[in-house]
């Protein structure tokens, strides 16, 4: 299944997740406003990286 990650989509899936644990942390250290705000970046990545993939296949 990775195999056909490209490095990209590889970053973006590392910041995706690095984002959703700093976003817990924060919450659980009853930074909850500071972790939704961080918390909403994880969708907002993702949608960026289906863009890019997009992108790239009407290119083909």
């Amino acid at each position: 299944m990775f195999k056909k990650f490209t490095i990209a989509d590889k970053l973006l899936l590392i910041a995706a997740l690095l984002a959703l644990i700093f976003a817990e942390v924060l919450y659980f250290q009853g930074e909850h406003s500071h972790a939704t705000f961080i918390g909403l970046w994880v969708p907002s990545i993702l949608a960026f990286g289906i863009y890019l993939k997009l992108i790239n296949n009407t290119k083909k």
